[in-house]
């Protein structure tokens, strides 16, 4: 009887240790394949019973290290961080459980990384034990921060169509009102050739404005989709800036303003985008004639700088108008799209505020820069 009882006890025993083993098994190789850290201590000594084998994976720390010395732990605070040397165990109880959220630093690859950690007062064989479970949130944070992202940058493409639309509905709707309302006079007009001239020629400049709004939309659609590109081509930079002149004529002729351009360059013939080049300065000027007022004064120079690549100019062109310029308030929001400084002086003058926000655009595409004073 006595040998059959110890043979039992011995099976019961051999059991237990194989279950024990088992599970010690399943929860090692779990450990290895979750993002949470597990840490047994006593109480009293702050000595690791137990540390999850994945702590040197997620903490970068190795168990030897956490066994040796639990304070380890706080040099996986950054730098900024307040308090490294709190200790957030103290005084929790047998079955209490505090929480709380923390920002790391891997500590082999200095990456910043979120726990969420989890302490709990246990009791084990009467001693006083903490179990602490630290959980790696960091893909969560920043699947949350590409969210919140996402939400930002949608909101913002909301707010920027409506300001879109309030812009332009009313500068689309100001030269189409003048379109519909000369046609309707056209129509009545049609026996008086005098008139009818008239109305036509209105007909067209409003159209002219309507086209060149509609260009300078498509023109920031393709900006901001990436589209855009650059077609470089041989030109005569002389024949170039010459043509350019003769375009602003009629408007110098027609508000009798002085207008001067000097070109002091050693390459005549450069490889550009010309249409891009004479969008550039065409608009450039274009603002400076809009809103300088008759008998002002406008200078244009071109200068070819030293360069240092043979094979590359560098050209400064400056622009300059004795017209009613703008507030220092305002000049950090020029290159704004759909920006335009509400003056009275300036409300009179049509304009979309895309044009400087598209010529910003192709510089940078240019490898240039802008600025104004």
């Amino acid at each position: 009887l006595v040998g059959l009882i110890i043979q039992k006890s011995r099976a019961s025993l051999r059991r237990k240790d194989t279950e024990i083993l088992y599970r010690d098994e399943l929860f090692q190789k779990l450990s290895m394949n979750v993002d949470d850290v597990f840490l047994m201590l006593d109480a009293k000594t702050y000595q690791a019973d137990y540390v999850s084998p994945n702590a040197e994976n997620l903490l970068g720390i190795t168990v030897e290290q956490i066994r040796r010395d639990i304070r380890v732990l706080g040099k996986l605070h950054p730098a900024e961080h307040e308090d490294p040397e709190k200790n957030y165990l103290e005084e929790i109880k047998v079955h209490e459980q505090r929480e709380w959220d923390f920002e790391y630093v891997h500590q082999k690859t200095g990456e910043r990384r979120w726990f969420h950690s989890v302490a709990m007062g246990s009791e084990v064989n009467g001693d006083k034990k903490y179990i602490l479970v630290m959980s790696d949130r960091t893909a969560d944070k920043k699947m949350n921060q590409a969210l919140s992202d996402a939400v930002h940058a949608a909101e913002n493409a909301n707010q920027a169509k409506s300001t879109f639309l309030s812009n332009m509905s009313h500068d689309i709707r100001t030269p189409m009102n003048a379109i519909v309302g000369f046609s309707g006079l056209l129509e009545k007009s049609l026996h008086d050739e005098k008139k009818s001239l008239g109305y036509i020629k209105k007909i067209r400049v409003s159209s002219d404005i309507l086209l060149t709004i509609i260009n300078q939309v498509l023109e920031m659609a393709r900006i901001e989709s990436g589209k855009i590109t650059l077609n470089p081509e041989s030109v005569n930079i002389r024949e170039m800036v010459e043509a350019m002149n003769t375009v602003f004529e009629s408007s110098l002729t027609k508000k009798s303003l002085e207008y001067q351009c000097s070109l002091n360059v050693v390459h005549d013939q450069i490889l550009c985008d010309k249409t891009k080049m004479e969008e550039i300065i065409l608009n450039v000027v274009s603002n400076s004639i809009k809103y300088t007022n008759p008998h002002g004064k406008i200078t244009v120079s071109i200068d070819e700088l030293d360069s240092e690549d043979e094979k590359n100019a560098d050209y400064k062109v400056v622009v300059e108008d004795n017209g009613i310029g703008m507030s220092q308030d305002y000049l950090p929001h020029i290159f704004e799209e759909f920006s335009r400084e509400e003056t009275s002086a300036k409300n009179e003058v049509l304009g979309t505020g895309l044009g400087l926000p598209i010529v910003k655009s192709i510089i940078e595409l240019m490898e240039g820069t802008i600025q104004v004073e």
